[in-house]
Formats: C-alpha cells, structure tokens, sequence
C-alpha cells in the first residue's frame, strides 16, 4: 500500500479509505489479458523448432500483446488523471499529501517540456549538418543507403559502425519521433549504444537524457521510445520500431531471436539494420548473409534467386533479389574512407594473419579443423553475468572464496593473458566460471608476475598454472617466489592433448561460463586445430611467427587444468612441478 501512495502521492490513509469503501478486497484475483498473451508466447519459443503456422500465430500474439500495451497505457492515463485530481482535492484539507516524491514528480515533467521546447528551436537542417560533419566516407555511404527496408553489413572491428549507427537512430528519432530498439550480443554492448546517444546529444546539442533500458526522446513530433534490449528472444517482444542487431554473427540461436525480433519493425515504414563481424560459416547468420534463407522461400515461390557476389563487389554495396543491401566494410575500406585513428601495420604486428584476416578483414574463420564448436562455445557465454558473491570494484572481488588461475606467456606477436576462473563446490558436476580475462600488452615478464602476485593478494588463489616454454619461464620462476606451489606447464603433444579433451568436456557440457562480452574466448578457442605429427596427433594453435596465439583460450585451460589432474589422480589437491 505505501508503494502505491509513493507512486502516485496519495496519503496512505486515502487509499484505506478507498479500498474500503469500494471493496477492493473482495475483487477476484485475474492474471489478465498481457499475462495470458506472455504465457502462450513462451510456450511457443520453448519449441526447439518454429513452424510457419507457428511463426504467424506468433506474430498475431505479438500484435495482439502491443495492442494490450497500449491499451493498459492509455487506461493508466485515465487513472492517473483521476489519482491526481483527488490529490489535489486532498491537498486543500491535508497537509501531509506534500510529499518529496510528487515535487520530484512535477519536476520531471517541466524538464520534459523544457527539453521538448529546445529541440523544438532546432530546424531540420540544423540536426542533419550536426550529424554529417563527423561522419566518414564509408559511414556517410551508409546513411545514403539507410533508406533501405534491410541492411546487412560485414564490417572490420574498431571502425566506429556502432558509434555511427547509434548516432545515425537518433538522428532519424530527432527527425521523424518514431522509436528505435538496440538489440546486442551482450548488454554491454547494448549500454554501448546508449552512452554513445547520450554523449552526441549533449555534444552537439546540449540535451541532457536519462535511461539505461529505454530513454524518451521528446520531438516536435512526438516522444520517440529508444530501447535497449537483450538477446533474449522473450524480452524482444512488444516493441515496435526500427530495429538494430549489433554482432549478429556472435549471437546463439540467431535465426531463433531473428524471427521473434524482426516482428518489432514489421510495419511497412520501419527498417532493420544488421552488422556483425564474422564469425564460421556453421554459424546460422551465415544462412541470412549469403541468401540461403532467401533462396529456400524463393524457390517454393518462384522468385529470383540470389547468388552472393565476389567480396570486391560487395565492398562497393549490393542490393540484392531479397531487397537487402549488403555491404562488406574491411579495415582498409575504412582508411581509404577517412578512418585516422586505426594504424594497420601496427595491427599486423600485433595480430597473426588468421587472426588480423577474420578481426579486420571480414573473413570467416576456417572450422574444416576446429576443435572446438562455434555453437558449445556461444552457449557458454552468458548475457546477464552475476556471479553470487563478485563484484570486481571491491579490493577483494570474490571475498575469501577460492579461485584457479591461469597464465598464457606472450610469443612473437601475440599478448601474454591471464584468466581467473572460479571453481564450483563440485568439481564433478558444478559448473566453472570465468571472472577475469586480463591482457597484457609489450610489458616486461617481471611485471607480468607482478601482476599475477597482486591477484594473490584480492583473491584466495588455490592454483597457479604457467606455461613455462620458452618465454614464460622467467615468469614461472619469479611467480614460485611468492606461489611456491605453482604449477608449470613444459608443452609437448602429450600435455596439450590433455589441455584440449579436458577443456573439451566442460564446454561441450556447458561446465564453464564466461560473459558474452568477451568474445574474443570463443574466438581463441576456435583458433585451436588438430594437426598430425610424427608422434601422432596433437593440437595446435598457431602459436609461431607466421600464425595465430588462442592466448585467451590457453591461459583458461591453464587454469582448468587443475581439475582434470584431481579427476584423473581423485585428489581434491594435486599439482604437477617441472
């Protein structure tokens, strides 16, 4: 009851007063229409597979729950007009229904009206040269092109498309008061967008907005609604609006959120715009990038099917048979365009070329001898990431409880990575969770065990473990001073065979987590392939001068380690001294 005079500054004894006299405990308890529409729509996502009919039935509910939605909106308005027409009347009689919450309230609404009163000075001109005077060439290339019904865009990582495409919906919300929604692989990449609207309005307009899920943008033509929501597939239901899918080739079950969030710009004048860097081929976005999904209903259609281009084509944009306009944005595409702020031949130092080709280039990473599969390791990245107990702003983030962690020495090009991965009470059955990936870039080995002996000191280290080949034995030896009973790792086939089945088995059982944020683990356990050698077969990571590192996935079996010797030796504590 106090909740609801807070919200709608009553005084309490109002509300008694009503609940008495119109016996609103006595009225039935109704889960209603929203809750009965949610219902149906989660037991038709819980199908592994969707049927046409189901797809449409789907649609309809869809449909049939924003139509809820707003009738819910439009009844709480009445309501709310009602509550503060009481209020008033109460205001006269009783001092107490001041109260600090509605004086907030009523500020709000004049900074809303203060807000929509500036933007209103602004002409149309004025906010498109504001948003065109920064842009690059390739970025204003795709403006041109926005008015497409979909956008399907391959694109190099750090070319600054997320800052562009979060620039360009508010622009359009500005212009037009229609609404926008975010969709992301992770949430952080969701609180991206947000904070790269919220840092251009105040830039360029001195616009002050609040939000982190959703923010209202008052226009001179409406309030426009910008949502950011997760890759849940049951929390993008009920939005309508141009829609925006960041990193689709790193999202599982795409093809599944695909279908579900397309609904929220099904209106005619909506568009959707999807980018991504590459991913494998496995993956279900490569059926919607190369036009295979296209092709399956244009064949039972008899409409023109679609055969993708060459990637030198595709660079320049295509507009294919589908209405779809694609368009490959490489690393060199981007500095041809303007792009000042990226230097490739320090990139091509510091990355091998598998690695430089499938970040920067736009190419797909090469599965015929992966190791590890693209979908296992998706299903271990979790989008909402608490961990009971962690909180990494703390000095000790974790409390007493025990962590493993695991260190991967820099080669010629690659970084040196340490993981911290918290163990489960069972180490048979639990599950084990990623807590820290840290990087360490052109630092001295004696700093990196420095590093390595101030996680000691926030964290209960039980299990140390170092690749102690070639440049990570100074490491290994300084980190024993402090962690004597650190284990060392002296790669040969036998050892990095142990190191792939054993991280093998907590992947493919969905035994370890990691938050989706960090793509770059499942991209390292990809790197990892089987090759034959003399002595048999072993793994291999393009760990030399002419390939890749994996380093993020060496250093997490590093620490996993630990766990398949116990399992192997059924000792809770056993360690391995070189």
């Amino acid at each position: 009851m106090c909740n609801i005079a807070q919200e709608f500054a009553i005084p309490v004894r109002t509300l008694y007063t009503w609940v008495k006299k119109l016996g609103w405990v006595d009225l039935p308890s109704n889960p209603g229409v929203e809750q009965k529409l949610d219902e149906r729509i989660l037991a038709l996502l819980a199908k592994k597979t969707l049927s046409e009919f189901d797809i449409n039935l789907l649609k309809q509910l869809q449909s049939a729950k924003l139509r809820e939605l707003r009738f819910k909106s439009e009844k709480n308005k009445v309501l709310n007009a009602n509550f503060n027409t009481s209020n008033k009347t109460n205001n006269t009689t009783n001092k107490e229904s001041q109260d600090p919450k509605s004086q907030n309230d009523n500020k709000l609404k004049g900074s809303a009206k203060k807000l929509k009163a500036k933007l209103a000075d602004l002409t149309q001109q004025d906010i498109l040269k504001a948003f065109k005077e920064d842009l690059f060439t390739y970025q204003l290339d795709l403006y041109n092109n926005s008015y497409h019904r979909t956008r399907n865009i391959l694109k190099s990582r750090q070319i600054g498309l997320t800052w562009y495409f979060a620039r360009e919906a508010v622009t359009q919300a500005l212009l037009t008061g229609e609404n926008h929604a975010f969709l992301s692989a992770s949430k952080a990449q969701a609180a991206i967008f947000n904070g790269y609207i919220k840092k251009y309005l105040a830039e360029k307009f001195d616009i002050e907005v609040k939000g982190s899920s959703k923010i209202l943008l008052p226009t001179p033509k409406g309030t426009a609604q910008l949502d950011f929501l997760s890759t849940n597939s049951s929390t993008a239901q009920g939005y309508s609006g141009h829609l925006y899918i960041d990193e689709y080739f790193w999202i599982k079950n795409f093809e599944k959120l695909k279908k579900v969030a397309s609904a929220i710009a099904s209106h005619r004048h909506l568009r959707k715009t999807y980018f991504s860097t590459p991913s494998t081929k496995s993956h279900d976005g490569f059926h919607f990038w190369s036009g295979g999904q296209y092709n399956e209903v244009a064949e039972k259609r008899a409409l023109p099917t679609l055969d993708l281009p060459k990637d030198t084509h595709l660079r320049k944009g295509w507009l294919g048979p589908d209405k779809t306009y694609r368009k490959i944005i490489t690393i060199k595409d981007a500095l041809k365009g303007g792009c000042d702020f990226l230097d490739i031949k320090q990139l091509e130092l510091e990355y091998a070329p598998d690695d430089f080709a499938q970040l920067f280039m736009c190419e797909f990473i090469d599965e015929s001898q992966a190791v590890f599969s693209l979908d296992d390791l998706l299903g271990c990245a979790v989008d909402d990431y608490r961990i009971i107990g962690f909180d990494s702003k703390k000095p000790r983030p974790f409390g007493f409880q025990p962590v493993w962690i695991g260190y991967d020495p820099s080669r010629t090009r690659d970084s040196s990575v340490i993981s911290v991965v918290a163990p489960p009470k069972d180490l048979q059955k639990g599950k084990f969770r990623v807590l820290e990936l840290i990087t360490l870039h052109n630092m001295p080995w004696q700093k990196q065990a420095q590093r390595i002996k101030h996680l000691t000191e926030q964290y209960t280290v039980e299990h140390i473990s170092i690749d102690r080949t070639g440049s990570g034995f100074g490491v290994y030896e300084d980190v024993q001073k402090f962690f004597p009973k650190t284990q060392g790792l002296h790669y040969n086939p036998e050892i990095k065979t142990k190191l792939v089945l054993n991280a093998q088995t907590y992947i493919s059982e969905n035994r370890i987590e990691w938050s989706s944020e960090h793509r770059v683990i499942a991209q390292s356990f990809l790197m990892i392939k089987k090759i034959a050698t003399d002595a048999g077969i072993s793994y291999k990571a393009s760990r030399d001068t002419k390939t890749g590192h994996a380093d993020a996935a060496w250093s997490i079996m590093h620490a996993l380690y630990k766990n398949g010797l116990s399992a192997t030796q059924n000792s809770e504590s056993s360690y391995i001294h070189f």
